[in-house]
């Protein structure tokens, strides 16, 4: 395919894309909001700790464009503006529960809509088609700017009611847009979870739960293997919490319980794709002991061993 095949190709695509969403009508999904709207409502509900700033960089919005919807959506009592909790110079954009409320028909209806869509679909050819969106958003987004970190600090706290089903739930959803990891994967997590839940040893295990603001940002697990040897499972960190050094404390915690309980050794099973949470082992002192191709979640994978000596 030449060059100019390609080209139209895209804007072919774009075009049938467009309008199967309804991205050229005036209003989004029948509501009173543009696109654009739509979407800075979308960041506002789910982020929290954004500037105006913020939102301009990650959505690319011209600053007096966004500036004049945000003053809109003041008025209507949809936002309201805050002093920043790490600077009170600063002042970050804070959806109201007004705006809630204008915001949860819109993303029920675009839930909706993406539903219907999908559910024309054979099951085969909807993971097809999330597939091939996911390629499309690793191969075009590689030079995207990363979200705008949260700007408030996190605590870390063990595990409540409904905690396990929600870090299964997440772990998998992250794994699957940013990895392509298929259910395998959440099958994988289950049984750890399962096993943690019904034969914890309160005396030699631990689970800790990074929050921020209410919700959940990350968590990890240390987990008995013999008397003498630790391991540590499930890490991760949400996108929007990465860089404040969440992981590296989570690590940090299971490398002082495993001292406290006497343990000699700590063990970890990772894949070598997952190059963020590598960098925290090996600054931390793991040594990587073995590593062996296998096929696993949908993907071909190097599976990694990893022991630090306590």
């Amino acid at each position: 395919m030449t060059p100019a095949a390609r080209i139209a190709a895209v804007r072919r695509f774009t075009r049938f894309y467009t309008r199967t969403i309804g991205v050229l009508d005036q209003r989004l999904l029948q509501s009173p909001f543009s696109l654009s709207e739509g979407r800075v409502l979308y960041e506002l509900a789910h982020r929290r700790g954004l500037t105006a700033r913020d939102l301009g960089e990650w959505l690319g919005i011209d600053a007096g464009y966004l500036s004049r919807m945000l003053k809109g959506f003041a008025k209507r009592g949809l936002v309201r503006r805050v002093p920043s909790a790490a600077d009170a110079r600063e002042r970050q954009i804070e959806i109201t529960p007004a705006g809630r409320r204008a915001f949860a028909p819109l993303d029920r209806r675009s839930h909706a809509d993406v539903g219907a869509m999908l559910g024309a679909l054979t099951a085969d050819k909807q993971r097809r088609l999330v597939d091939a969106m996911g390629a499309i958003e690793t191969l075009l987004g590689s030079d995207e700017p990363a979200p705008p970190k949260p700007r408030a600090g996190y605590t870390l706290r063990g595990p409540r009611p409904g905690d396990i089903g929600w870090i299964t739930h997440r772990q998998e959803r992250l794994y699957f847009e940013e990895y392509g990891w298929n259910e395998e994967f959440e099958a994988l997590i289950a049984g750890i979870m399962s096993k943690f839940v019904l034969e914890f040893d309160p005396a030699m295990e631990k689970c800790w739960i990074a929050e921020r603001d209410g919700e959940i940002v990350g968590s990890v697990f240390v987990v008995k293997n013999t008397k003498a040897v630790a391991q540590l499972r499930l890490l991760y960190v949400e996108p929007g919490a990465r860089g404040l050094g969440i992981g590296r404390r989570l690590v940090d915690e299971c490398i002082r319980f495993a001292r406290a309980r006497k343990y000699r050794r700590m063990t970890l099973w990772t894949n070598d794709v997952l190059t963020s949470a590598r960098r925290i082992y090996e600054a931390a002192g793991f040594r990587l002991v073995k590593q062996e191709r296998h096929r696993s979640f949908g993907k071909s994978l190097i599976g990694q061993n990893w022991e630090l000596t306590l």
